[in-house]
C-alpha cells in the first residue's frame, strides 16, 4: 500500500508525537483520526446508530445489527446489540500497532471478553479457532473471500494476559463507525490487520483460515506478531 507523499510526511509526524503518547495519549490517538483517512477493503456505504442497533445501508436499507456465533457449538446463537451490551463489560487500555510501523499507545477499549462472549454457546470438543466476518463486502475477491474475515485460535481469545477483547466502545463512548462499530476484535499484540472490524459472525471451526488480507496479500502471515522492538511490555507467551 502507497504513502502519498503527504501520507509519509504525517507518519514521520506520528512518529514523534507517538514519542509523548504516554503523557498525551489522547492527543496522539485525535491526531491519527484527523490526519488518517480510515482504509478498509469494504466497499458500499452503511452505518451504524448504537443509539437504535442498527445498520443502515447507502441504498435506505436498514437492519438490526446482530452478532451470529455458530459453527462448531451444540447451538448457534444469534445477540442483538443490546443484549451484547447487557454482557459484563470490560475496559482496558493497550497499545495499537499498525503493520505500516507506526502505533498509538493507550488506547482505551470498552467490550466484552470472551470468556463471557463464548459462555453463550457450548463448544463442541474440536472446536479449537474462531473464524470472524465482517458487515460488507470487498471489492476484491480474495480466493473465494468477498468479505474480511479473521481468525484466532480459542486459547489465544481465553487468555486475558494476551488482551483479547470483543470492542463495543472507545475512549467512554460507543466505537465510532470508522474505528470498527459495530464491533471490532482488539488484539494488542498482533499486527493491526489481525484487528478485524465490522464483526458480525463468529463460526467456531477445528482448523485455522487464513484472513483475507492474508489471502490477498500473501507476504502477510496469519500469525502476526508484533515485533518485540515496538513492544512496552514483553508478550505474554502462547503456543
Amino acid at each position: 500500500m502507497p504513502y502519498t507523499l503527504n501520507r509519509r510526511r504525517a507518519l514521520q509526524l506520528l512518529g514523534c508525537a507517538a514519542a509523548i503518547a504516554v503523557s498525551a495519549p489522547r492527543r496522539v490517538w485525535a491526531f491519527v483520526v484527523q490526519a488518517f483517512r480510515t482504509r478498509t477493503v469494504e466497499h458500499g456505504t452503511f452505518t451504524f446508530d448504537p443509539a437504535a442497533g442498527k445498520v443502515r445501508y447507502g441504498d435506505g436499507r436498514e437492519e438490526d445489527y446482530a452478532l451470529t456465533i455458530g459453527g462448531l457449538v451444540d447451538e448457534p446463537i444469534t445477540l442483538t446489540y443490546a443484549q451484547l451490551l447487557a454482557l459484563p463489560q470490560t475496559r482496558q487500555t493497550s497499545d495499537f500497532h499498525c503493520v505500516e510501523g507506526w502505533s498509538v499507545l493507550d488506547v482505551h477499549w470498552s467490550g466484552v471478553t470472551f470468556k463471557d462472549l463464548l459462555a453463550t454457546v457450548s463448544p463442541k470438543p474440536e472446536a479449537r479457532y474462531v473464524v470472524f466476518h465482517s458487515l460488507g463486502e470487498t471489492g476484491y475477491n480474495s480466493s473465494g473471500v468477498d468479505h474480511y474475515m479473521e481468525s484466532f485460535p480459542i486459547d489465544w481469545l481465553l487468555n486475558r494476559e494476551l488482551g483479547y477483547l470483543f470492542a463495543l466502545g472507545l475512549d467512554g463512548a460507543p466505537l465510532p463507525k470508522d474505528r470498527g462499530a459495530p464491533a471490532r476484535v482488539v488484539c494488542p499484540y498482533d499486527l493491526a490487520y489481525k484487528s478485524i472490524k465490522f464483526v458480525t459472525r463468529m463460526e467456531l471451526t477445528a482448523e485455522k483460515q487464513p484472513g483475507w488480507w492474508t489471502l490477498a496479500n500473501p507476504i502477510y502471515p496469519w500469525r502476526a506478531p508484533v515485533p518485540a522492538r515496538r513492544l512496552r511490555t514483553a508478550m505474554p507467551p502462547r503456543s
